[in-house]
């Protein structure tokens, strides 16, 4: 593999600059690689759907929602790269897999492509414009109610990431909102039938199981265990890994002045080497400053791109292999960001802050 040789001279800190250290061959998306990871994943999804229709036991179930989990996960990242357009040439690949991908994790192609590409991507923790996991200052949070207080220490502890995904992302962002295009009201419709389709099918053929009249208990828990379990497992995985690739304690959020493409893009992601056979189904997707970088990255390149990017911006990059313990440390200490310098505070750092702003403003003279 070819890459540009890190030079003495500092290099510029561009977003453009930093894309030219990119080879062709990163960009190499041959149809039968993504077609290949498509099917592959497929099959674990009938593989897991059909193991916890058939089994009960209390001990393997567990196991095997933490299985349809990652499977689910597994299938939204080849979906992901469809609509970043960086798995497929062809239109008509593109949109048909990455709206299949999709299905399981119940997220409509073109709705999610226009937040995630247009929004998130194109301000990455920037304040007043990136909606993932945008966090509160000590102000504002100090003027929530009792409720809102509630809702967000559970939403920031290490416990509710899945939730926090489940309600203001994908409840709030995919089904109560609709994009202001065609393709997003189509989607949608495409995702809700999907949902309520199979939700019914497992429903009915759950309960019809048991030998004599229908048992709707019998339904509810095949639903339970085969549809909702799964899907929140999804939530979770979904949120957890979102949260940890820009809520660090090392990642300011900036405010619309003191962005950048570069800080956005380069120092607003953290890259983690997480264990293989998570990253497995997770496709790289932890490699996550080169996907910022570039959109048109496929994932299976992911890593090429990360030692292109390092020959010359090595000193720029964030590598971490410590995701669990990073995680929880996160939660415990970014819980609101100082409204002046965007540096994340506990709840006690920000009571103390906002007690000391008080205090200034009684100081000054009538």
């Amino acid at each position: 593999m070819e890459v540009k040789i890190k030079t003495q001279n500092p290099p510029r800190e561009t977003l453009g600059a930093v894309r030219e250290t990119l080879s062709e061959a990163t960009f190499a998306n041959p149809a039968y690689k993504g077609i290949g990871y498509f099917l592959r994943d497929l099959f674990f999804f009938g593989l897991v759907v059909t193991l916890l229709w058939n089994v009960d036991t209390w001990y393997a179930l567990p196991f095997l929602w933490f299985f349809a989990g990652i499977v689910i996960a597994a299938l939204f990242v080849v979906g992901h790269d469809c609509a970043h357009e960086a798995l497929f040439e062809n239109k008509f690949l593109r949109y048909w897999i990455g709206q299949i991908a999709m299905l399981p994790s119940l997220h409509a192609y073109n709705q999610w492509a226009y937040g995630h590409n247009r929004i998130h991507h194109g301000h990455t923790i920037k304040r007043q414009g990136d909606f993932v996991w945008h966090p509160a200052t000590a102000e504002e949070y100090a003027k929530f109610g009792i409720f809102k207080k509630a809702m967000h220490r559970f939403f920031w502890s290490a416990w509710g990431g899945g939730f926090y995904y489940m309600i203001e992302i994908w409840l709030k962002g995919m089904v109560l909102f609709t994009a202001p295009m065609k393709e997003a009201g189509r989607d949608k419709w495409i995702m809700l039938s999907f949902a309520f389709v199979s939700s019914g099918l497992v429903f009915y053929f759950g309960g019809s199981s048991v030998e004599g009249s229908f048992n709707t208990i019998a339904g509810l828990w095949m639903f339970t265990k085969v549809c909702l379990i799964p899907f929140v497992a999804w939530n979770y995985f979904m949120g957890i890994t979102v949260y940890v690739h820009h809520i660090h304690s090392e990642i300011p959020w900036k405010t619309k002045d003191e962005w950048t493409p570069y800080y956005g893009q380069m120092k607003g992601t953290i890259n983690y080497h997480i264990n293989p056979i998570l990253n497995f189904f997770f496709h790289n997707i932890f490699i996550h400053m080169p996907h910022h970088v570039h959109m048109k990255i496929p994932f299976y390149n992911l890593k090429r791109a990360l030692n292109e990017i390092k020959a010359v911006y090595g000193d720029n990059v964030l590598e971490k292999d410590t995701i669990i313990g990073d995680y929880f440390k996160s939660t415990s200490c970014c819980k609101v960001i100082d409204s002046e310098t965007g540096k994340w505070m506990t709840y006690k750092e920000a009571r103390s802050a906002v007690s000391v702003d008080e205090e200034d403003l009684e100081a000054i003279p009538a």
